[in-house]
Formats: C-alpha cells, sequence, structure tokens
C-alpha cells in the first residue's frame, strides 16, 4: 500500500506534531519505509533467534531464586532499617533463612507463618530476628494456603502503592506535558547526595529532562544495600532509598516550578538488581539502569546470578512504569565500534526479548548503544548514522538510549564539543529518546556545572535547528549507509544463530561478547544461587505480571 504526500498528526499528551511523508510504503514496523533498506525478513529471524536464546535461558532462571530476590521480597513485604551493626534488616532475615536451608521455599513464606504464629508485622518480625529471639526456620509450619493468604495481603497493599506512584508520574506528565524531541540526560556524581541536589536542580533549569545519579564507585559488587542518608562517595553517591526520597522530592518542587517534569534515574545493577529496583519502585525513579549482561562481563558477577536477578528487576520496572537503560555501549568501550557494531544490536535483540519476559513494554525498554567510532575514521559520522537509524528502525517503540562519545575524547576540549555536536546531529536525525549529554571535559575532570551548562546549549542548538530535518531526507540506494546496515545486520544474525545453537551461559563462558569470558561457575555472587522447592512462593511476580 501506498500514500503520496499524507500529513499524519500524532498527538503525543498535549503537544501535537506533524510529519509530511512521501512514498511512503507500509511496512514491517507500522507504516513508514525503511530509509536503509532493512531485510525485514532477516529482522524477523534475529528477532526470533533471540527469543528462542531468551526462553531457553528463562526455563533456568524459573527454577532458581537468589538471596537479592529473596531480600527484595522482604523490603516490598515492608521490611527495612539496619541492625546495631549496620546490617540492613532484609540481609538479617534472609541470611537467617538461608542457614536454616530454608530460602528453596522463599522467605515469604517464613514470614507469613510467623506473622500468623505470633501475629507481628514483617517489620517486627525482622527486628526480633536480628535480636536472636525468632529464628524463622524453626517456627512450626501453619497451613501453606493461611500462609500466601496472609502474606498476599500485605503484597497487594504494596502493588497498590506502586501503582499510585506511576499514576502519579503520568498525571503529572498530562499536566505539564511531554517533549517529542530526545530527552536531555545529565549526570551528577559528587559523591554527596545534598551537593548532587543542588546540581540536578541547576542543570533541570538549564534545561535537562533527565537526571541520573551516578553511584559509588564498586556499589555493584556490595551484596547488600547502604542505608540511609550518604555524603561520602567515590565517583558517584551511594544508591540508598533515602537518597532517593530526597533527590525525588527536589526534582519535583523544581518541575512545579518549571512546569515540566524531569525524570530521576539511578542504577539496579549489580548484586543487589532487584532490591534498588524496589526502592526506586517505592521512591518513584522513572529510569533505571539493567542491563542483562553488563553485570557479568564488566563486573565480573556470576551469569547465573545475574540472569535471575534481571528477570525480577525488570518485573518490578516494568509494573512501576520505569524505563530500562541497557548497556550495550559499555562494549564499544573496549571493543572496536566498527568491528563489533553487530553485538551491540546482537545485545539489544536480546535485551529485549528478557524484557519481554519480564512484562516490560517496548516504550519502557531504553536499549542502548553509543557514538563510540574513531573520529579519525573516514565517512565515521556515516556509519554512526546507519547504526542509530537502524536500532530506530528495528525497535521503533523503544525510548532508545544514546550515549555519547568517551573512548576517543582527549581532553582537547574544542574537538571534544566538535564531537558532541555530531554526536547531537545523529540523535535528532535518527529520533533517539534518551540523550546522555557528552561532556566537552570529558578525559579531563567529572564536570562543573559551567560544562554540563555548556553540552546543554549546544543540545538543545542543534535539535532546534534540526529538528525536522529527519523526517526531510533519505539515505542513497545502495550507498555507504544502506550498505553498512545490511552489513551489520547480516552479522547480527549469524551470531545470533550462533548464541541459539550453543546457549547463552556457553556462549558467555566463549567471550563473544565484548572479548569477556566468564566462566558459568565464576564470577562473585554464585554461592547467592538458590534452587526452587516445589512449594516456592514469591507473591509480588504473579501480582505485578497480572496487570
Amino acid at each position: 500500500m501506498r500514500y503520496n504526500n499524507l500529513i499524519v498528526y500524532v498527538q503525543m499528551n498535549k503537544h501535537y506534531r506533524y510529519m509530511a511523508l512521501s512514498n511512503i510504503k507500509e511496512s514491517w514496523w507500522g507504516f513508514m519505509e525503511s530509509k536503509i533498506n532493512l531485510d525485514t525478513k532477516l529482522v524477523n529471524l534475529c528477532r526470533n533467534s533471540a527469543r528462542n536464546i531468551a526462553k531457553e535461558t528463562q526455563e533456568f532462571i524459573e527454577k532458581h531464586t537468589t538471596v537479592s530476590v529473596e531480600r527484595t521480597v522482604c523490603r516490598l513485604l515492608g521490611i527495612d532499617g539496619i541492625n546495631e551493626y549496620q546490617v540492613p534488616l532484609p540481609n538479617v532475615v534472609v541470611d537467617n533463612i538461608k542457614k536454616g536451608n530454608g530460602l528453596s521455599v522463599g522467605a515469604a513464606v517464613y514470614i507469613g507463618n510467623a506473622m500468623i504464629r505470633y501475629s507481628l508485622t514483617p517489620q517486627q518480625i525482622a527486628e526480633k530476628v536480628s535480636s536472636g529471639e525468632l529464628d524463622l526456620t524453626k517456627i512450626p509450619m501453619e497451613d501453606i494456603f493461611d500462609i500466601k493468604l496472609e502474606v498476599s495481603k500485605i503484597a497487594k497493599e504494596t502493588v497498590a502503592k506502586i501503582r499510585e506512584n506511576s499514576n502519579k508520574r503520568e498525571d503529572m506528565l498530562k499536566e505539564f506535558g511531554d517533549k517529542t524531541e530526545p530527552y536531555l540526560y545529565v549526570i551528577v556524581a559528587t559523591g554527596n547526595i545534598y551537593e548532587d541536589i543542588t546540581q540536578a536542580v541547576a542543570a533541570a533549569k538549564q534545561g535537562a529532562d533527565i537526571i541520573a545519579v551516578i553511584r559509588t564507585t564498586g556499589q555493584s559488587l556490595l551484596d547488600y544495600v547502604p542505608y540511609g542518608v550518604t555524603t561520602e562517595g567515590f565517583g558517584g553517591t551511594y544508591a540508598t532509598q533515602e537518597n532517593f526520597r530526597l533527590m525525588r522530592e527536589a526534582l519535583d518542587e523544581v518541575s512545579m516550578e518549571l512546569g515540566r517534569y524531569i525524570r530521576l534515574c539511578n542504577y539496579c545493577s549489580g548484586l543487589c538488581m532487584p532490591e534498588i529496583a524496589a526502592m526506586g519502585a517505592i521512591e518513584r525513579l522513572d529510569v533505571m539502569l539493567n542491563d542483562a549482561l553488563y553485570g557479568i562481563l564488566f563486573r565480573d558477577i556470576n551469569m547465573q546470578r545475574t540472569m535471575i536477578d534481571q528477570h525480577f528487576s525488570r518485573t518490578i520496572n516494568g509494573y512501576a512504569g520505569v524505563i530500562i537503560n541497557t548497556g550495550e555501549d559499555n562494549y564499544l568501550t573496549t571493543s572496536d565500534a566498527v568491528e563489533e557494531a553487530h553485538t551491540v544490536l546482537a545485545s539489544q535483540f536480546i535485551n529485549e526479548q528478557f524484557a519481554l519476559l519480564a512484562g516490560l513494554k517496548e516504550e519502557l525498554m531504553g536499549l542502548g548503544h553509543a557514538f563510540e567510532m574513531n573520529p579519525e575514521l573516514k565517512d565515521g559520522f556515516l556509519l554512526e548514522l546507519a547504526q542509530a537509524q537502524m536500532a530506530r528502525e528495528i525497535f521503533p517503540k523503544a525510548p532508545l538510549k544514546y550515549m555519547p562519545p568517551t573512548k576517543f575524547m582527549t581532553g582537547d576540549i574544542f574537538k571534544g564539543h566538535v564531537q558532541n555536536t555530531l554526536f547531537n546531529m545523529v540523535s535528532i536525525l535518527t529520533n533517539q529518546r534518551i540523550h546522555l549529554l557528552g561532556m566537552l571535559t570529558e578525559a579531563i575532570h567529572t564536570p562543573f556545572m559551567a560544562d554540563r551548562a555548556l553540552s546543554i546549549e549546544n543540545a538543545r542548538y542543534v535539535f532546534n535547528n534540526m529538528h525536522s530535518l529527519g523526517d526531510e531526507i533519505t539515505y542513497k540506494k545502495d550507498g555507504i549507509i544502506q550498505n553498512r546496515a545490511k552489513e551489520v545486520l547480516m552479522k547480527t544474525n549469524d551470531l545470533l544463530l550462533e548464541i541459539e545453537k550453543e546457549g547463552l551461559f556457553k556462549t558467555l563462558e566463549k567471550g563473544i561478547f565484548a572479548g569477556v569470558k566468564r566462566p558459568i561457575d565464576g564470577g562473585k555472587g554464585l554461592d547467592g544461587v538458590i534452587p526452587k522447592d516445589r512449594e516456592y512462593f514469591n507473591p509480588f511476580i504473579e501480582l505485578m505480571l497480572d496487570k
């Protein structure tokens, strides 16, 4: 079916925009023909392979739980705080159950049993376990039906609160409207949450749309979540629930002042993926870094542990309406962006399928990629454009997360500002959604507020002046851009077929992604993986997936 000179109006909250579409043919992703002549059959083959890879891995996931999953259940049941030794109470409870060899049926069962036996709240139970008054695995068991019923009452209250948070976000977006250009995403990383707030508010007033609070170095390797307000960190600020609350409160205030909603981002990667996802859902974060493979490849966290944890964390994020950001951009900091571009696309396909299995809508999948080719490369801009356009067309509903140049930033602030300008151009031309601003002082120091202001000014200038250029241009048939996209897609299909044949775990052992090899029984956190019993119970999976 062909349309000529068709004007399509798209309503986005209170804003309307139009696109003049000439000679546009209906195709596999909706109504627009591929600008880069993508082979839709090959795209479908890639997606089918990724689906099979994810489903096979999901069979393993469904049979196991982890200490972090069970601590998350504790948190969602209302357990919070620390003991006299600064140990989080969710850790205390789960360690008690694990010591008694009871985690295979789930922490919820033991907490529910104690609730019935002693008429206590989960918080009171945790405090008594911490003081040594209770050993949860030694309490005589009540009827399992009654236990599940008792726990489910609290679980339903928790998910209702999370849903209220999601509704509040939607209400604010309806009141203020939402922009159609890429969101300007900036980071704060002082180590002090109060200083972070000062910088975040300043960035919002300068034009930022998303504030990401970088975590302190190494937090992803902690098998517990720090507690309370923190004012000291290295390369970032500790992710704690109180820090989340303080930043959310500050951004809500500046949102009301500016008349536009400012989104908050943090990280639920590492050994506490689902716990931090739960904290983010409770405090209404909007975006969270959450990748199926990142912790395995770049933090040496055991692959079994990571795959199980990512499923529950994404289930929570999906229910809370939180956009996840995946970490494919990290591949290109260790591998060549030209030679290994197909590994980025393959990972995007795999991340998409794992997200769908966790109930995450495509509109919440901030699949990642990056502008990381050597600036000395001839026609490198065209190759970057091909990669970005390909991602946009293959994942049309996804709010793609596009990362700035970092690998080849040298400290020359003038050249760096130009590199960031080219990055901004690709983003607006291909309609990326989450645009992490490049800093001209990259490779020199943590950005000053003035550096951030210059980067925001640069991006706003480019986005405004090139606002509709992506709708106006087409790409040469069989030219550099189309041929590059074709080459990457073909390599991606070959790679996904190989992974489908080998299985994801064996593929990771071989080091296909980012050249990093990880053994299935190695890395951090393996001792926290537990096979499930037939009586295993986690009330939140069913409640959150049954939307």
